[in-house]
């Protein structure tokens, strides 16, 4: 399974406790972010440094300390800068098995009837306390966790709720959502065809713009071009190969989509800072 499918089938947790904890340092095979949405809600920690996201169509700067709140199908991704950053990826329908009594609240979440965040204030003590017990508890998963981690998931619902950090309405208009949707497509494309030849015609055709009206709006979206985005994406693919396979390096970058291995090694080391080789070595030393 990739790392950063597009769309993410990946299972996040267990059938019975379906939540996920992320630490993401540098050194992480998924420290930047490409741009993905899955049927979950996650919620991002900044412990260090920050992290320019993209959420739909609007870029914010998160910054040390900061929450972010993601709900389902809401398109992210974005460059972290000198950055730490922990994810708690869960499903909030398992919330309201056996708890009649949340149900209805939770659900207008779950309809879009509250839209949360997405940062958090924190200044909010009860927050800030909330949120350390939830992602500590998952990071060290001791006895009893489970318990902790789930009633740390209400507590936060409850401080939303009762702080308003909500807006009654999903603020999208009808050409932001046009404007996601053309990008969802090109980045579909992308994602299963990487490995294969794709020029700049090929990925404005995905979304029906001219190549130069494709240029202007992927910029916008992603402060790339679509050239260096998909370039990205392919080190990205990279970086997962070498910690994932006994793939020679020419036979990696002959994967990703270039064909010539001294293109692939620059490439790499323009976005990385180092070659494939100095990548896939300081990885294993970073794990012993």
């Amino acid at each position: 399974m990739k790392y950063f499918d597009f769309k993410e089938d990946k299972k996040h947790g267990t059938f019975d406790f379906p939540i996920e904890f992320y630490h993401v340092t540098p050194n992480h095979p998924r420290y930047n972010m490409p741009y993905h949405w899955h049927t979950e809600y996650e919620i991002i920690r900044i412990l260090k440094g920050e992290f320019l996201l993209t959420l739909g169509d609007e870029k914010i700067l998160a910054k040390e300390n900061d929450i972010i709140f993601i709900h389902d199908g809401m398109l992210h991704g974005g460059i972290p800068k000198d950055c730490i950053y922990e994810c708690i990826v869960f499903d909030i329908n398992s919330l309201t098995k056996q708890n009649h009594t949340c149900t209805k609240q939770i659900q207008d979440i779950i309809d879009h009837k509250k839209i949360v965040g997405p940062i958090l204030s924190n200044d909010i003590n009860d927050l800030k306390l909330c949120c350390n017990n939830l992602f500590k508890s998952m990071k060290l998963k001791e006895v009893g966790y489970e318990f902790i981690t789930q009633g740390s998931l209400y507590y936060l619902i409850g401080i939303i709720l009762n702080n308003k950090l909500y807006s009654n309405k999903n603020t999208n208009t009808k050409r932001t959502q046009e404007r996601i949707l053309n990008f969802k497509k090109v980045l579909t494309l992308i994602e299963s065809e990487y490995s294969s030849p794709l020029t700049l015609e090929d990925l404005s055709k995905a979304c029906g713009m001219t190549p130069k009206y494709f240029c202007r709006f992927f910029s916008e979206m992603t402060n790339k071009t679509p050239i260096e985005y998909l370039n990205y994406y392919r080190i990205e693919s990279a970086c997962e190969q070498l910690l994932t396979t006994d793939y020679s390096i020419t036979e990696i970058g002959l994967n990703c989509g270039f064909n010539d291995v001294s293109y692939f090694i620059k490439t790499f080391k323009k976005h990385k800072g180092v070659t494939p080789k100095q990548y896939l070595k300081s990885s294993i030393y970073s794990a012993v």
